[in-house]
C-alpha cells in the first residue's frame, strides 16, 4: 500500500526550500504527500531582501480539524520551518489530531545556521522547538540548532567528536529515537553528519567532500531525502548515506551549471537517482 506523509513547512514562491523541496522529493520516492503551509513568502530569507511574509497560523488547526474527518491516516508527519515559537503549540495540536502511535514523526527544527538564528525568528523558538523534538521519532537539527536546543554556546572555534557525542546523547534525552546532526566537520575539506539512536552506543559519523559556498535550502533537501529513505524501509544509517550522497550530487550539478546559489540547489536533477536507489 502506498504510504502517506503530511509536510508542515513554510512555502516560498521562489527559492528551493521547505515545501517546494519536501513535496517533490517525497513524491518522487512514491509517497503520497499532503502539505500544510505555515507561512507564505515571496522568496526565502537568505540573500534576498524585500520579501513578503504571510503568517498562516490561523489556518493550521482548522486545516487539521478538517483533515482529521477524512479517515486517511498519515504514515509520517514532517515538520520544518515554523513562522514563530507560538506556531509550535499549533503544530503540537495538529499532531494530536492527525498522528497515531504508528505515525513516524520527523522534525527538522529549522530555525538557525552558522551560529545564529534566522531572521524573523523570535527568542522563544529554541524552547518551543525542544517541546516539538520531544514528540518526534527522528530529529534533524544542524549544529547551530542542536546548540540552541541544548542551551549550549556555539563552538565557533572548533569542536571534538566527544563534544558532538555529548550533544547527540543530550538530544536523545529529549525523547526522540533517532538524532541526526548535520553540518558536522572536523576538517575544512569535509562536511557531514553525526547519527545517534537508541540502538547504538556511540555516534556514527558520515562525511563527504566539502564544496565552497553557501547553499541555501540544502538542509531541507537532505532532510527530505532522509525521510524518503526511512519511509521506504531503510535503516537510519543507510537513509542518511543516501541523503548525503544525493545532496552532495545536487550541489555538484548546481555548481557546474553556474546558477546563482541563492536560488537553491538543483535537487530535481537527482530525483531519478533517488528512485533507482530506493528500488535497489
Amino acid at each position: 500500500m502506498q504510504k502517506r506523509a503530511i509536510a508542515v513547512h513554510d512555502i516560498s514562491c521562489v527559492g528551493r526550500c521547505s515545501l517546494t523541496v519536501a513535496l517533490p522529493v517525497l513524491s518522487a520516492a512514491g509517497v503520497e504527500t499532503s502539505i500544510v503551509p505555515t507561512a507564505l513568502l515571496s522568496t526565502h530569507t537568505g540573500e534576498f531582501t524585500g520579501y513578503t511574509h504571510l503568517d498562516l497560523s490561523d489556518q493550521l488547526l482548522p486545516i487539521a480539524d478538517h483533515l482529521s474527518t477524512l479517515n486517511r491516516p498519515f504514515d509520517a508527519f514532517y515538520s520544518g520551518y515554523l513562522a514563530s515559537g507560538a506556531q509550535v503549540e499549533l503544530v503540537l495540536g495538529m499532531m494530536d489530531r492527525l498522528c497515531t502511535q504508528e505515525t513516524l514523526v520527523f522534525v527538522d527544527p529549522a530555525f538557525g545556521d552558522h551560529g545564529r538564528m534566522y531572521s524573523l525568528m523570535d527568542d522563544s523558538i529554541p524552547a518551543q522547538m525542544r517541546r516539538l523534538c520531544s514528540r518526534a521519532n527522528t530529529i534533524v537539527p544542524n549544529l547551530t540548532e542542536a546548540c540552541y536546543l541544548l542551551q549550549e554556546p556555539y563552538p565557533a572555534d572548533g569542536y571534538t567528536e566527544a563534544f558532538v557525542a555529548d550533544l547527540c546523547n543530550r538530544l536523545l534525552a529529549l525523547g526522540p529515537q533517532n538524532v541526526v546532526i548535520t553540518d558536522i566537520a572536523f576538517s575544512p575539506r569535509q562536511t557531514g553528519v553525526a547519527i545517534q539512536s537508541r540502538t547504538i552506543t556511540e555516534p556514527v559519523f558520515q562525511f563527504r567532500p566539502r564544496f565552497e559556498g553557501v547553499f541555501h535550502g540544502t538542509g531541507d533537501v537532505f532532510a527530505s531525502f532522509l525521510l524518503a529513505g526511512l519511509m521506504n524501509g531503510s535503516a537510519i544509517e543507510n537513509a542518511t548515506a543516501l541523503a548525503l550522497d544525493l545532496t552532495h550530487e545536487a550541489i555538484a550539478i548546481t555548481l557546474e551549471g553556474g546558477q546563482p546559489l541563492r536560488y537553491g540547489v538543483q535537487f530535481e536533477r537527482v530525483l531519478p537517482q533517488l528512485w533507482q536507489r530506493l528500488q535497489n
